[in-house]
């Protein structure tokens, strides 16, 4: 029996947070009250991510083939969310990651990741 192959991940948006689960079982999961940032990588050929924060530095990352109109919408409700500032970085033809929002009350510094 052949069918779709097993997605390497998938993300559940709720009211509460956002959830990446993976296909070796770990799970990356945020609580909306929690985000503190919201990035947005692009490389060349490959996925555009948006990454959600917590004041630690940790959080979920979020490939664009993974959201929808839930995921959108849930951004819009963090203080002062400009989604027209995700689209334009989302849309960048260029290797780099942007900062598309951050906290009116941000931590000091968070940390530079990799991204997978």
């Amino acid at each position: 029996m052949h069918g779709d192959p097993m997605p390497d991940s998938y993300v559940y948006v709720t009211e509460e947070g956002v959830t990446r689960h993976y296909a070796d079982g770990s799970v990356e999961a945020l609580a909306w009250e929690d985000v503190v940032e919201v990035r947005v990588v692009t490389e060349t050929g490959a996925d555009v991510l948006f990454v959600l924060l917590d004041r630690a530095g940790e959080g979920c990352v979020v490939p664009r083939s993974a959201t929808d109109a839930t995921f959108l919408a849930r951004l819009r409700y963090l203080p002062d969310f400009d989604v027209e500032r995700l689209h334009v970085a989302a849309g960048a033809e260029r290797d780099g990651m942007v900062v598309v929002w951050r906290s009116p009350d941000p931590p000091s510094a968070l940390p530079d990741l990799e991204y997978d």
